[in-house]
């Protein structure tokens, strides 16, 4: 990518109108967004059946697409089989993901279910280098609560010792997994810092980010709030994007969709 680009995750709000996802593209471009992050979180949502007419308008309207794998991803599960399971699930959606013509594939990577963070990143590991690679990038979400896998040291790790990998940065789920921790510019220039020390200039320049508002306590995420109702630094943040020249795609996610996608757009074009 050339630039950052912004939009939401799902479909977009709207005045009451409904969507699909070939009509949700033309909207959001109309609302002055590029991207949209497809959700496969239930269930895989694109087929043959679809994807003609998803592809037609993201040509048309040179739109952006990702998507977000199934809530029930865990390759740290307790069984084999459950861990094929969650390999199979992450196939699905990165078939049905190619049919549009995208390549980032977002998922959490696992929960520590009791074991060690080292323990359970090594199984996580494990799986990750049975997925095929096939153009497709494996985004590895940073999340929100203390027993999931996914800080952003687990995610840099992973992702330089499997090469399909790529990391996803849920800036908002950082926030809330430290209860309140990126307060100031350092804290989102720190995270910046580690994936550029980490995984090389190449990981700002080809960014998959998650950001909203949110609302957290001890134990981390409780749910997503409109960004103006949260104390997510947002300003900060993008600040932080702009000065390190970050490319790539930052979606919105929450209950205002296009609103605060839109805010975070021109806020960024402002600084």
């Amino acid at each position: 990518m050339t630039t950052l680009l912004f939009g939401v995750s799902g479909l977009p709000l709207g005045n009451g109108q409904k969507f699909h996802y070939a009509s949700g593209i033309s909207y959001l471009k109309q609302f002055g967004l590029d991207a949209l992050e497809l959700l496969f979180v239930r269930s895989v949502n694109v087929s043959d059946r679809n994807s003609g007419l998803i592809v037609q308008r993201k040509t048309e309207h040179d739109f952006h697409l990702s998507a977000h794998g199934s809530y029930y991803i865990n390759l740290n599960a307790d069984t084999p089989d459950k861990q094929r399971q969650s390999l199979r699930r992450i196939t699905d959606g990165a078939a049905a993901l190619r049919l549009v013509g995208g390549r980032s594939l977002v998922f959490h990577p696992g929960f520590y279910l009791g074991k060690s963070p080292a323990a359970a990143c090594d199984t996580i590991r494990e799986n990750l280098r049975k997925l095929p690679q096939q153009g497709m990038d494996y985004r590895l979400e940073t999340t929100g609560k203390g027993t999931q896998c996914g800080t952003v040291a687990e995610l840099v790790a992973l992702c330089r010792e499997v090469p399909s990998c790529k990391p996803c940065i849920d800036f908002a789920h950082i926030h809330a997994r430290g209860n309140g921790a990126l307060r100031t510019y350092a804290d989102f220039a720190n995270i910046l810092d580690t994936l550029r020390e980490g995984l090389g200039r190449g990981a700002l320049d080809d960014m998959h980010i998650h950001m909203g508002g949110i609302a957290y306590g001890p134990k981390g995420e409780k749910h997503h709030l409109p960004l103006l109702e949260s104390d997510f630094n947002y300003t900060a943040c993008l600040q932080a994007l702009r000065d390190y020249a970050v490319r790539g795609c930052v979606i919105c996610e929450g209950p205002r969709l296009e609103y605060d996608a839109i805010i975070l757009k021109n806020t960024y074009h402002r600084l």
